[in-house]
């Protein structure tokens, strides 16, 4: 039988977690109080693994940055931590860890030089690792441009080196590959290059997804009941 979950009641139907947990079993969380014993419950019921995400850290990074409000964050977490130890059966290993870390960027939004531009079809990605997508013929024109006015805060990276370097892993579905720009800009100081297409809510002080140790090297930590 598959493992259950603890994650957020309104993410039970969504179109993400039907794509990578559809064969769990959904238990829905409201707050964080109710996710630790949502866990506690399960593991006291006799379940052998219990899997729950909670993303109230990612929420208040994004949009407040590294400041007070993510302190906050993190003594609220310390509490769950804390309480998860106190309940959970004696036997039980408690495992902590995180999927990506942040870097406050910020108002450090920078807008794409327009001699770069003026080679690009449309963008894809991220505001930390953006693809280009280049008009027919212009790849190496845009990764010239993007070299000369952005590689003094980024990596400016070929589609054939990203490849080569398998940034993505040795394999990648054809599918895959097909999906990916020209030129990645992948940002290396704590900046985003804007995209007017890619908006939100809210505007992102906090963001991810360039490869700098503060957003690629994670904690781990485990506790043994």
């Amino acid at each position: 039988e598959r493992p259950p979950i603890v994650m957020r009641a309104e993410f039970e139907y969504s179109g993400f977690t039907e794509a990578h947990l559809r064969t769990t079993r959904f238990n829905g969380y409201r707050t964080m109080s109710t996710l630790a014993i949502e866990v506690v419950r399960l593991v006291k019921a006799g379940e052998p693994f219990v899997y729950a995400y909670y993303d109230g850290i990612d929420k208040v990074a994004h949009e407040y940055g590294l400041g007070v409000h993510y302190d906050g964050e993190l003594t609220a977490i310390d509490w769950m931590v804390e309480y998860l130890v106190e309940e959970l059966p004696a036997g039980t290993a408690l495992v902590v860890t995180a999927d990506h870390g942040q870097v406050d960027v910020s108002d450090r939004v920078l807008r794409p030089h327009p001699a770069m531009m003026s080679h690009v079809d449309f963008q894809s990605g991220e505001g930390r690792f953006r693809w280009y997508h280049a008009f027919s013929g212009s790849a190496a024109a845009l990764l010239d441009a993007a070299t000369e006015h952005h590689s003094d805060v980024a990596w400016v990276v070929s589609r054939e080196r990203v490849l080569d370097e398998a940034w993505f892993g040795s394999k990648m579905a054809d599918a895959v590959v097909d999906r990916l720009g020209d030129v990645a800009v992948v940002a290396r100081d704590d900046i985003a290059f804007d995209d007017p297409a890619d908006t939100g809510p809210y505007d992102l002080i906090g963001r991810h997804g360039s490869i700098t140790s503060a957003e690629m090297l994670v904690p781990l930590l485990a506790i043994r009941r």
